[in-house]
């Protein structure tokens, strides 16, 4: 083969390689990337709270024993009562504070804490259990709020999603306007949500409840009267879309 050939053959070569990427830029789509926003509330539909049980004893084996009595008593008097229960503690350390008079840390005795965190659909359910073991030794009750259950967010995040899509889309139509160009399809779509809760005082509630139950002593108290800001719910997307 002599150069006059190769040459010739690297030519072709050259030619279809830029012409290949000229179709190629051809066929990619011009496109455009804008965020979309949904902000909208979901209401506060289930009650929590935490009963801690945290016993001390010298001896490991008591300090877990009489801690694990106490909560197998406590997760009896919860069944009977329309409620979830999740353990959200369990640990055993050993437990020293400081003597001033002797000036060091002596050993008082093996902590077990174990804590369940409870919650109802009906607020007046968690009175009682404020109620039944509120001030009984060696169990705290503690950590009142209210939230957004899972089930009931759910469907209000999906609805806020295609609003959070729909808002993109205008966005992305003001802009491709702007420029003489509509929008084409959707070509691809990322997004994040969030939500923010807040924790209410158990001595509020307490206060609250004591405070109803005087303004409504001649017609006695309904319930319901306890109420909390509805939970923020928040959706963002970045979206892409062709531009024609």
């Amino acid at each position: 083969m002599n150069n006059k050939t190769i040459f010739t053959i690297a030519c072709v070569l050259c030619a279809f390689v830029l012409g290949w990427g000229a179709v190629n830029r051809l066929a990619e789509p011009r496109t455009i990337s804008v965020g979309g926003e949904c902000l909208t509330s979901a209401p506060k539909d289930r009650t929590a709270i935490t009963i801690r049980v945290s016993v001390t004893d010298k001896s490991a084996a008591k300090s877990m024993k009489n801690a694990s009595t106490k909560i197998a008593e406590i997760n009896n008097f919860l069944k009977t009562l329309d409620v979830k229960v999740q353990t959200s503690e369990f640990n055993s350390y050993e437990k020293n504070e400081w003597n001033n008079a002797t000036h060091k840390s002596e050993f008082v005795g093996i902590e077990t804490t174990i804590a369940l965190d409870v919650s109802a659909s009906n607020i007046d359910t968690i009175e009682t259990v404020l109620t039944e073991f509120g001030g009984q030794p060696d169990v705290f009750v503690t950590n009142l709020r209210m939230f957004t259950s899972a089930e009931t967010l759910k469907p209000i995040l999906e609805s806020c999603l295609g609003s959070a899509v729909e808002n993109a889309r205008s966005r992305a139509d003001a802009l491709a306007a702007g420029a003489g160009r509509r929008v084409g399809k959707l070509l691809a779509v990322s997004y994040g949500s969030g939500s923010s809760y807040s924790v209410s005082p158990t001595a509020n509630f307490r206060l609250a409840k004591a405070e109803m139950a005087m303004a409504t002593a001649d017609s006695g108290y309904a319930g319901g009267a306890i109420t909390g800001k509805d939970t923020e719910v928040s959706v963002g997307v970045n979206a892409i879309f062709e531009i024609k």
